[in-house]
Formats: C-alpha cells, sequence, structure tokens
C-alpha cells in the first residue's frame, strides 16, 4: 500500500511532464514557466511542509498523516485540469505540493520500524519503485487520455483515482506501536543532524542528483516530440517503457547490492549511488546525441539503471543516523535539502536554459540544455564518494 500511494505520489507529481506540450500551447506557456510548474510551484511548500507534518506524524500516526495527504493532493491534481492560466495552474500545483508534503517522511519511518538494517536497503528500494512506476503510468496513461480525449481529463482522472485510493488505504495500513511515542524538538533533531558531515555531504549529494535527474525526467517527454518525431502517445509509450525496465531494475538493483555489500562496510550505503551516477553520465550523454529514438532508447536503458539505484541506499543511510523515535522528522530534513534544490531548481534550470539556448539553436536547444544538466550527476557522485569516507562514525546502531 505504500508502494501504491508513492507511485501516485510520482504519479501526480510527473504527469505534467507528458502533457506539457499541449499545456503550453493551450495556456500560452514558455519554457521557463513550464519548468517553475514542474518544479517551483511544487517544491515551494512540499519541502517546507514536509518537516511539520513529518513531526506530526511523529507525534500521531504516520499512517493517518499519510492518507489525508493522498486526498490532499490528489484533489489538488484533479484541480489542475480546471486551469485556464499560468497563475492558476501554479496554484493548483503548489497544492500539489501541499499534500505530497505529507507522504513520503512517514513512509520511510513505517518502513524502517518494520524491517532490520539488514533489510532496510531491499525494502526501501521497494517502495522507490513508486518513483518509475508512477512516473511510467502518469506517461502512458496521462498520453493515452490527453490523445483520445484532451489534457484536462487526464489530470481529473489521476486525480479522482488517488481520492478513491485513500480510504482504502487507512482501512488496511496501521502504525506500529512504538511510532507513537514521545518526540524530540525539531531544532534538536537538525542540530544532531546538523554535526554529522555525512549528513550535508548525502543531502547535498542527493540534491545534485535530483536537479539532473527532475530537469532530465521532466523534459524528457518534450525532447521525444521536439528532436525525435515521436507524437503524444508514441512518447508515452517510449519513456513509460523506459522507466518500467531501467527505473525498476536500477531501484532493485541498487537496493540489493547495499544491503549485501553494507555487510561488509557501511560506506557502501554512499558508494552505491557515487559509482551508479558517474558510471550513467557517458550513456546518457550518447543518448541525448544520438539520432533516432531507437538508438536513444538503447543508449537511455543502462543509465536509466544506474541513476535510479540511490533511493535504497541512500535513504537507509539517513535512516540510520538519528534513533528510531525521530526516523520521520530526519527524513523530512533530508528531503527539504534534496528537493529544494533538486526538485525546486531542476526542470526550471533546464528550461531556463533552454530558452536562452533557442535563439541560437530553436528546437535543439532543449536537447543541448538537457546535456548540459548531466554535469549535476557527476558532482553527486563526488559528494557521495565523500560521504562514504566518513558515514561508518556518524552511524546509529539499532
Amino acid at each position: 500500500m505504500l508502494l501504491l500511494v508513492y507511485s501516485f505520489n510520482f504519479l501526480d507529481r510527473q504527469i505534467l511532464s507528458i502533457l506539457a506540450m499541449p499545456v503550453k500551447a493551450d495556456l500560452k506557456l514558455s519554457d521557463s514557466q513550464l519548468g517553475m510548474l514542474g518544479g517551483l510551484a511544487f517544491a515551494t511548500l512540499y519541502c517546507t511542509l514536509a518537516i511539520p507534518l513529518a513531526m506530526l506524524a511523529d507525534r500521531t500516526s504516520r499512517s493517518w498523516v499519510i492518507t489525508i495527504s493522498l486526498a490532499v493532493w490528489s484533489g489538488f491534481t484533479a484541480l489542475c485540469g480546471t486551469a485556464q492560466g499560468f497563475a492558476q495552474m501554479f496554484l493548483f500545483r503548489v497544492g500539489v505540493g501541499v499534500g505530497e508534503a505529507g507522504g513520503v517522511a512517514p513512509s520511510y519511518a513505517l518502513i524502517a520500524d518494520t524491517f532490520p538494517p539488514g533489510r532496510r536497503a531491499r525494502a526501501l528500494a521497494i517502495y522507490g519503485l513508486g518513483i518509475p512506476i508512477g512516473s511510467a503510468v502518469g506517461v502512458l496513461l496521462g498520453g493515452a487520455i490527453a490523445a483520445a480525449v484532451e489534457w484536462r481529463t487526464a489530470f481529473v482522472v489521476m486525480g479522482v483515482a488517488g481520492l478513491l485510493t485513500a480510504p482504502v488505504f487507512r482501512l488496511l495500513v496501521r502504525d506500529p506501536p512504538r511510532t507513537r511515542t514521545g518526540q524530540a524538538p525539531l531544532l534538536p533533531v537538525f542540530g544532531m543532524l546538523a554535526r554529522k558531515p555525512s549528513f550535508w555531504l548525502l543531502s547535498l549529494g542527493g540534491a545534485a542528483g535530483s536537479t539532473a535527474g527532475y530537469g532530465i525526467a521532466f523534459w524528457m517527454p518534450s525532447l521525444m516530440m521536439r528532436s525525435f518525431g515521436l507524437d503524444l502517445a508514441e512518447t508515452g509509450r517510449f519513456v513509460g517503457a523506459l522507466l518500467l525496465t531501467g527505473g525498476v531494475a536500477g531501484i532493485l538493483l541498487g537496493g540489493v547490492i547495499a544491503d549485501r555489500w553494507g555487510r561488509r562496510t557501511r560506506r557502501a550505503y554512499a558508494l552505491v549511488p557515487a559509482i551508479a551516477y558517474a558510471a550513467g553520465v557517458p550513456l546518457l550523454a550518447a543518448g541525448l546525441l544520438s539520432g533516432s529514438w531507437v538508438a536513444a532508447f538503447a543508449l537511455f536503458l543502462v543509465p536509466q539503471a544506474l541513476v535510479y539505484a540511490w533511493p535504497g541506499p541512500l535513504l537507509t543511510a539517513v535512516q540510520q543516523l538519528v534513533p528510531a523515535a525521530i526516523r520521520s522528522t530526519a527524513s523530512a530534513c533530508f528531503l527539504l535539502i534534496n528537493n529544494l534544490i533538486g526538485l525546486g531548481l531542476g526542470s526550471w534550470l533546464v528550461g531556463a536554459l533552454s530558452k536562452a539556448l533557442t535563439p541560437q539553436l530553436g528546437d535543439e536547444a532543449l536537447r543541448y540544455a538537457m546535456l548540459a544538466a548531466l554535469g549535476c550527476y557527476l558532482v553527486a557522485g563526488a559528494l557521495m564518494a565523500a560521504a562514504a569516507r566518513v558515514l561508518p562514525g556518524d552511524w546509529v546502531d539499532e
């Protein structure tokens, strides 16, 4: 059920990427405005509200907070289908972010409470499958509905589906008894994390990787239509297949490898994403510069898996920096840094760079803007490698 809710999280978060072209034409938006809708509008309150909602979840019921959050973000997703201009769509996307702020950190804590450290990276990796599955369903169904009817219907259908799922989740998911203990205030929790170098290196490394990841994920459908000549439905199938093969494989393998390697050294939880990020860049660059969608798919497949290997190991490492009772709050502190930078800037940065390059490169500007964003993956790999050196000393045993 947590995986299903997380799939809705990314479905509602990423559906705008496949609908970007018709939304842009209908609402008369620029690439930079689209980038703001994909990142900044969503991240503004998503990041800041995640901490108080995580603290509420630690003090009360994590499953209730997730249930209410799912209902809120699904409702605002449906409202996106009624937007008549940039301002309305921006506000509705802010609402989606408000809802999703309460979904992720409490889920991490529920999983960490349920699974022992030796299996935690795999458990979090399975939860992390919501990223490629939700994104893939969003582009597949969103593209198909928009092609058959219109883009507004796609938003409404996806939003209503989430609203119907919320009461089912509440009926089936309960908190383990130990999650209802008294919790420390925010400042002591953040102070505990701030004194650990690994927290900053992991958070900033995750943020750098997310800047590239969110930027490329949001603009990939537009790239396939502008530079590779695919239509809306074909683009949905291309991106959906890429996510369901490379993305799913990468997340699962990242969790399995980290747990097995982590039995020998705790450094593994930072080294797995470090190696994966660095290894994925050359093939991603080759795919972006390729001349056909067939070649692009073949070249994207392996690096798609590599850049999705981070959730299981990285989130396990963050969970182990604090005692069990404050894991939701600690996760929210990590997510604040990761998403404020990565989610907030990723899609906007690529869109703004594409707009700046358009006078010289035309429709090909987006291709080179995405190519430039790959540098963030190299920064992420370097920061994760640095985190591996200090992580064992910051680890909190069960």
